[in-house]
C-alpha cells in the first residue's frame, strides 16, 4: 500500500502507469491487487473479467465516486443537506450523483440524432479555425491549436457562445484544472493542486457571468438550444431549479471532459499519421472520395461521418498507442505495432477486452460527440495539408493526460 497518507501515488503519477500496473500484476495477481492512490484505498481489477465485473455490478457491489482532488475541484456548491450527506456512506450519496447524470442525459443532447443537427456548425467552426491558425503557415504547434479548437466547439455546444477572446481566457485555466485533477491534495502556493484550485475558481467566476448573460437572453425571448439553457430551466422533483453555483460546477466538469481528451486524440492522430505516409495516403483517399461527392461549400453530414471507417480505425489505434492499456498479446497480436487494420472486425476481439469508451453505466456519454469532433477535424486537416512531424522523438509528459512537451511542431505542405 506504500507510504502513509500518499500510499503509492508518487510512483503512479511520476512513473509509467502501465509499468506500475504490470509490476503489481506480476507480484500479486494478474486479476486484482490493492494499492493507495491520491489518498484513496484502491482495488485495481485487470483484464476482461475485471471489465465485465465493473460494467455489470455497479450499485450491487460498489458505487462510483470521484477522488477527493476532483471533488474539491468541481464541487464548490454545497446543498443544505451537504453536511449530513458528507457523513453518510457512499450508497446514500449515490442518488444525488444519479440525479446529476439524469439532468445531463435526459434532453438527449449527446445522442446521435441530436448531434447530427450540430455537425454543420462543428464543420464551420473547424474550417474557420483552419483559416485563422493553420492556412498560410509553414509550421504550427498542433497541441495548442487543437485545444483552442476543442474548447471552441465545446463552448458553442454546451454554452451556446462563440467568443474567441473569452475562450482564449478559458484555455490556460482549463489546462491547470486538467493537470490538477490527478494531483496530491497539497493546497499551498507552488503546488499543482493549489494552482488548479485557483484556476477552477476563476473559471467559476467567468461561468457565472455566462449563466447570468444566458438568463437575460432567455428572459428577452431569444431561442436557446444548448445544454446550459436546459440546465438553467431544469427542475428537481420538488420544482426547484439548480443554483447558479451548482450549474457552474456541472458545466465546468462537462467542458473539462469535452476539451482535453478530444484535443489529445487530435494531436496524436497528427503525430502517428504524420510518421506513417502509407496510413496518411489511405486516410486522404477516404476523405477525397467523401469530398468529391459533395457540392462546393457543403458541410459534412452524418452519412459522411459514417463513411470515415478507416479514419476511425486509425483513431482507435491512436487511443490504444498513446495510453498503452491493451498490450496483452494473448488478446491483441503484435500490440506494439501501429496497425489500424486490427479494427476491421471488432467482433473478433474477445468480449470485454477492447473498451476504449468504457461500458455499462461507465460508458462515456460523450463518445459520439468526440467521434464527430475528431473526424471533422481529420477531414479538414487532411484535405488541406500533408505534414511532417519535426521532432519524432519528442518527449511525452503526463501519463494521465499525455502531452507532447514541445506542443508537437509540424511542417505543413498545402495540397
Amino acid at each position: 500500500m506504500g507510504w502513509p497518507i500518499v500510499g503509492e501515488t508518487l510512483e503512479f503519477l511520476f512513473g509509467k502507469p502501465e509499468i506500475f500496473v504490470s509490476k503489481r500484476m506480476r507480484r500479486y495477481s494478474p486479476e486484482i491487487f490493492k494499492t493507495k492512490i491520491l489518498g484513496e484505498k484502491t482495488a485495481v481489477i485487470c483484464g476482461p473479467n475485471g471489465h465485465k465485473f465493473l460494467f455489470s455490478n455497479e450499485q450491487k457491489y460498489f458505487t462510483a465516486f470521484r477522488p477527493h482532488s476532483m471533488q474539491k475541484m468541481f464541487r464548490s456548491y454545497k446543498a443544505p443537506a451537504a453536511a449530513a450527506a458528507a457523513a453518510a456512506p457512499p450508497a446514500v450519496t449515490q442518488p444525488a450523483r444519479d440525479e446529476e447524470a439524469k439532468v445531463l442525459r435526459s434532453p438527449g443532447f449527446l445522442k446521435p440524432e441530436a448531434l447530427v443537427r450540430y455537425l454543420g456548425v462543428m464543420d464551420s467552426i473547424t474550417q474557420a479555425q483552419m483559416k485563422a491558425y493553420w492556412e498560410g503557415k509553414d509550421e504550427v504547434e498542433v497541441y495548442p491549436l487543437t485545444k483552442t479548437l476543442t474548447l471552441g466547439l465545446a463552448c458553442r455546444f454546451f454554452l451556446g457562445i462563440d467568443e474567441p477572446d473569452r475562450i482564449a481566457r478559458f484555455v490556460s485555466n482549463f489546462d491547470d484544472v486538467t493537470v490538477g485533477m490527478h494531483s496530491l491534495i497539497l493546497n499551498f502556493p507552488g503546488t499543482t493542486f493549489y494552482k488548479a484550485t485557483k484556476a477552477a475558481d476563476e473559471l467559476r467566476r467567468e461561468l457565472k457571468i455566462v449563466i447570468q448573460e444566458k438568463k437575460a437572453a432567455m428572459a428577452s425571448g431569444a431561442p436557446m438550444h444548448d445544454i446550459l439553457s436546459h440546465m438553467i430551466v431544469a427542475s428537481d422533483p420538488t420544482g426547484k431549479h439548480m443554483p447558479e453555483a451548482e450549474v457552474a460546477d456541472k458545466i465546468m466538469g462537462l467542458l473539462t471532459a469535452g476539451y482535453s481528451t478530444v484535443a489529445t486524440a487530435m494531436t496524436f492522430f497528427m503525430k502517428y499519421v504524420g510518421e506513417r505516409p502509407d496510413i496518411y495516403a489511405k486516410v486522404l483517399a477516404e476523405h477525397k472520395e467523401i469530398a468529391d461527392s459533395k457540392k462546393p461549400g457543403q458541410f459534412l453530414e452524418w452519412d459522411d461521418i459514417n463513411k470515415m471507417k478507416y479514419s476511425w480505425n486509425v483513431l482507435y489505434e491512436v487511443y490504444w498507442t498513446v495510453s498503452t492499456t491493451n498490450m496483452n498479446p494473448e488478446y491483441f497480436p503484435n500490440p506494439e505495432k501501429f496497425d489500424p487494420s486490427r479494427y476491421d472486425d471488432l467482433s473478433a476481439f474477445p468480449a470485454f477486452t477492447f473498451v476504449p469508451f468504457g461500458g455499462g453505466p461507465r460508458m462515456c456519454p460523450g463518445k459520439e460527440y468526440a467521434r464527430l469532433a475528431i473526424l471533422t477535424f481529420v477531414h479538414n486537416v487532411v484535405m488541406r495539408f500533408k505534414w511532417e512531424v519535426l521532432f519524432p522523438n519528442e518527449k511525452i509528459t503526463g501519463d494521465m493526460m499525455p502531452t507532447p512537451e514541445k506542443g508537437l511542431p509540424v511542417r505543413l505542405t498545402r495540397h
